[in-house]
């Protein structure tokens, strides 16, 4: 058994491990430090996208591969085409991440790059430590994003999947006006649970055409590929077309409160509770948590703070998924209203947890009321009673 000493680790290369790594290196904060960057495996497929909007430029701008100021949203009996402004709809492609990320890291001397599988994280003698094929690393501190397996829920705790599967098509003819994006499509059958389509163009005769669902389980493979083929035959008319490029994802959708800060460990990403719980949307979520860490290493020196509180926008993250895990109102129905009732920018605002009480207020107002206060009123006092 071999055991190395570094200042931090970083477990993990995926969006949260290597935002934090880069981020760090561009603050200076790698500076007479050693530093482990370690996951299962390097990524060379691309095999992932990242959606998310924003007004001002963003960390990782320069990478962003397509982006829109137009969005449509359809139901089945409603469809809009939004204007965006002050927002823009971007893209950034996985392996584009990637290897921009590793641009970085590997011009800067203080990161070790290491591919093995994780097996274990832990605190010991006042250290964190990373056990992986019997080698054993120990740091001041351990950033942890690897999310070993589905937590072990307590009552009151909901926990729905967003899955999905991706193409991305090529026609012969010109299909797709480059710059309208189509933010949700819940047109295709709700019979799987709340079920909607994105489609993201690059070009007039390239997109990617997202099938994606909310919901306990996950499908049978070919469900997805029927699903996406059903959609682009039949919503869309194409007749014809090629898939060039496959993804497939799962996000975990919980109001579990998972746990922060485990000795010298800092959890971040999904492990820390940065995915959205009522949506999946993680990107953009893990990018300000990364600032507030750099920050407050630039302070202390340390990433830890204090104390993590349960704020108004966890509480509409239960109220939503007690609505679809219950099944109380269909997902396609709460989208809906949500969109034909509100300015698209007071919607993107609200689900980055941006928006004032009066904001809020209006949007709440908006959706089916008894359902909400029902759901509302039950989240309310399992709060207060936990």
């Amino acid at each position: 058994m071999n055991s190395s000493r570094y200042d931090h680790i970083i477990a993990g290369m995926g969006c949260a491990g290597l935002s934090l790594a880069v981020q760090m290196s561009l603050a200076g904060l790698t500076k007479g430090r050693r530093i482990l960057l370690i996951d299962r495996e390097q990524k060379n497929q691309n095999n992932r996208t990242w959606s998310f909007w924003e007004v001002e430029p963003g960390p990782f701008e320069e990478i962003v591969y397509r982006q829109w100021t137009q969005a449509w949203f359809h139901s089945v009996d409603f469809s809009s085409l939004f204007d965006l402004p002050p927002y823009s709809y971007k893209m950034i492609r996985g392996l584009d991440f990637f290897h921009h990320c590793l641009d970085i890291i590997e011009n800067d001397p203080a990161f070790e790059i290491r591919y093995q599988h994780v097996n274990e994280i832990g605190n010991r003698g006042g250290m964190a430590y990373c056990e992986a094929k019997g080698d054993v690393y120990t740091s001041d501190f351990l950033f942890n994003s690897i999310l070993f397996e589905k937590p072990a829920l307590t009552k009151g705790e909901y926990y729905l999947l967003q899955h999905f599967k991706g193409w991305v098509v090529e026609t012969e003819e010109a299909e797709f006006k480059t710059g309208q994006a189509t933010l949700m499509d819940f047109r295709p059958s709700q019979e799987h649970g709340t079920t909607f389509v994105y489609v993201m163009p690059f070009s007039e005769k390239k997109a990617l055409i997202e099938y994606t669902l909310f919901s306990e389980k996950l499908l049978l493979e070919n469900d997805y590929s029927n699903g996406l083929k059903g959609y682009i035959d039949n919503i869309l008319g194409l007749r014809n077309w090629k898939i060039m490029e496959e993804e497939f994802g799962i996000i975990p959708m919980t109001n579990h409160r998972f746990t922060r800060r485990d000795g010298r460990i800092l959890n971040i990403g999904t492990a820390g509770g940065r995915t959205k719980a009522s949506t999946g949307y993680t990107f953009r979520f893990i990018q300000k948590d990364t600032a507030d860490i750099i920050a407050r290493m630039k302070q202390s020196g340390s990433p830890f703070t204090g104390h993590y509180s349960y704020s108004r926008f966890d509480w509409y993250d239960s109220v939503l998924l007690n609505i679809l895990s219950h099944r109380t109102l269909e997902g396609a129905r709460i989208f809906h209203d949500l969109f034909k009732n509100n300015a698209p920018q007071t919607i993107l605002k609200f689900l980055d947890n941006e928006t004032t009480v009066k904001d809020e207020l209006g949007i709440l107002s908006s959706l089916p009321q008894l359902p909400f206060m029902k759901a509302g009123l039950s989240e309310f006092v399992k709060k207060v009673m936990s």
